[in-house]
């Protein structure tokens, strides 16, 4: 792991994770949450501070030890306790029905395999437990569309293996999920290509 993507990264996810978009976003999505909790790709922690006291415990995982050094100043003062482990989301180190709920918030776009990592999601929570995503992916719209195919490649480069061409609805879906509450829309403020968001809460059902 080099520098860039331990030390600048991080901070710089941390300033862009930090807009009024997503801190709306992550009050309104987990607002609902309960139980035991699993987060991937949890970086900073920066939904610490978004969930509500039937939160019992969250157990973060984050492959990036730049973001979990960052992630322990959050964590000391957080009411809800927190495990923070090291290790990627398609290989989840949990046995199964462990959790009551499972959250991702701007994971799916950078994970090596979406797919393997929803599965991984669907086996460690409970029959009927929930599924909380904030997440950007590919829009709706196609000539947004085409423009995130054609950034897609920079966008992995710079923003650290980002995806900009991700369908959110349909990997959720396809995994085992279905959507409770969803919503999806452009975020005002955020560049068309990187502002398709999908929020909501999705259920497991098989």
């Amino acid at each position: 792991m080099g520098f860039y993507e331990r030390r600048v990264f991080p901070w710089l996810n941390d300033a862009l994770g930090g807009v009024r978009v997503l801190r709306e976003l992550r009050r309104e999505t987990l607002a609902s949450v309960s139980g035991r909790v699993v987060e991937i790709g949890f970086g900073s922690g920066a939904n610490l501070p978004y969930y509500p006291v039937t939160v019992t415990s969250v157990t973060g995982l984050e492959p990036n030890n730049g973001m979990t050094d960052r992630a322990r100043r959050r964590t000391q003062t957080s009411p809800i306790a927190v495990e923070l482990r090291q290790g990627v989301a398609e290989d989840l180190p949990f046995a199964d029905s462990l959790f009551d709920a499972a959250v991702t918030t701007l994971t799916l776009c950078s994970v090596f395999d979406p797919q393997r990592a929803l599965r991984e999601l669907h086996r460690v929570v409970r029959a009927e437990g929930s599924l909380y995503v904030i997440e950007h992916g590919l829009a709706m719209d196609p000539g947004v569309a085409r423009w995130q195919q054609r950034l897609n490649g920079v966008e992995r480069i710079v923003a650290c293996g980002c995806n900009l061409n991700r369908p959110v609805v349909d990997l959720v879906t396809e995994a085992g999920f279905r959507f409770e509450t969803v919503r999806a829309f452009f975020a005002p403020g955020v560049p068309r290509t990187h502002g398709w968001f999908t929020a909501g809460r999705a259920i497991r059902i098989r």
